[in-house]
């Protein structure tokens, strides 16, 4: 007889782990896969099906961020953020 954790309503009951190896439906062992840290993936490395990284998944060594765009109207005395460079259209 396996060994349970207690008796509870005059039954023996238990963790399944205590009577059973972890197993998939077809009663074959289940083999967990181990999945890398987000946080150390690159941005190439990444899909739809990756856990959510804690950090930015930007790229800091790409050379392509824009400089030009076009003068925003109505900013008045501003001296910073005159400019749009966004998708416009």
């Amino acid at each position: 007889m396996a060994k349970f954790s207690k008796i509870m309503m005059g039954k023996e009951v238990g963790d399944a782990s205590v009577y059973a190896e972890p197993h998939t439906m077809d009663g074959k062992k289940y083999v967990a896969k181990k999945m890398k840290d987000p946080n150390l993936l690159s941005a190439n490395e990444m899909t739809n099906r990756t856990a959510i990284p804690r950090v930015s998944m930007g790229d800091p060594g790409a050379d392509n961020t824009k400089t030009t765009g076009i003068k925003v109207r109505g900013t008045g005395a501003a001296t910073k953020g005159l400019m749009a460079r966004g998708p416009m259209g």
